[in-house]
Parts: structure tokens; sequence; C-alpha cells
């Protein structure tokens, strides 16, 4: 058959021929090398990502382990028999203000799935004044047995300028 053709057609031929060839080869072998590293780039680039939110988790996780290891430390240094109650109505004595004690409302509630309690405290005081509400505040805050003021509520006195009643909840955790 190319013996009937003549030099022009031949030459139109083997071009039409090397750009069939040449367009298989683009399409079937370079462009899917082209395509391949794209996909592999962008896959890095999500997999970079997730790596990054990972060491961010990480080191969240990290943090949350330091701080229970402290809080179990902060349990075992307590003494034998530690209760809210009794710790709150030794450090009133200390602040001198156990006469200002109106009342003390023990409460305790378990917690779902876990091996802690919640001890709460409500505190009444009346006529005391604000510098030794501040002081017995500070002593019950900075204490070494994990206690905190949930709630305080502190309303003036009737009686002379300068005294005041407040109403506060206390709350530990306990094993």
């Amino acid at each position: 058959m190319t013996k009937k053709l003549t030099r022009r057609e031949k030459y139109a031929l083997y071009a039409a021929s090397g750009i069939i060839c040449l367009f298989i080869i683009m399409q079937f072998i370079v462009l899917p090398v082209f395509y391949k590293q794209d996909r592999l780039k962008r896959s890095l680039k999500v997999k970079t990502e997730i790596l990054q939110h990972m060491i961010t988790l990480k080191a969240e996780h990290d943090a949350i382990i330091q701080r229970t290891d402290l809080s179990k430390g902060h349990f075992e240094n307590r003494e034998k028999g530690f209760t809210l109650f009794s710790f709150l109505d030794k450090l009133s004595g200390k602040a001198g203000i156990k006469d200002h004690i109106t009342y003390m409302k023990p409460s305790t509630t378990v917690q779902k799935n876990s091996p802690y309690k919640t001890s709460r405290v409500e505190m009444k005081l009346r006529g005391l004044t604000l510098q030794q509400l501040t002081v017995y505040l500070h002593m019950v805050e900075t204490s070494k047995n994990m206690v905190n003021v949930k709630r305080l509520s502190i309303s003036k006195t009737g009686k002379p300028e300068g005294f005041i009643d407040a109403v506060l909840q206390v709350e530990t955790s306990e094993i």
C-alpha cells in the first residue's frame, strides 16, 4: 500500500503516525507521571497537616497527664481521714472567724464512671469584715488540699459600717 503513495503522501502518513504515537506516549506515559506527582504532593501536604495536628494533640495529652499526676500527688499528700467540713472548720479557727459562722451544710456527689466524688460545704458567715473574709478565702484557696471556692455571695449587714455577710460554697474532689 505504501508503494502506491507518493513521496508527499508518505511524509504526511509518517507525520500523522508520529503525531499519533506522540499523543499515545503523552496520554499514557508522561501525563500520568505528572498527575501522580501532583497527587503525591497533595497527599504529602494533607499528611503533614495531620501530623502537626497529632503533635498538638500529643502535647495537650502530655499536659493533661502531667496535671493528673500532680493532682494524684496532692491527693496522696492529704492527711488520712481528710474531710472538707473539718478542714474548713480548722481554717476558720485559724482565721479567727469561727464565731461568725451561722451554718455549714456539707454535701457529697458521686461522679458517674469515676472513683472520685465531689464534696461541698456551703457556709454562711455573718458580721465579719472584708479583711477577715479575705484572709479566710486566701487560706482556703492556697491550701495544698485542692480545695476551691465555687461560689461566693457577699452582702452588707445592717450592723455598723464595714461589716458584711457572706455565703460561700467550697468544694473538693475526694477518692
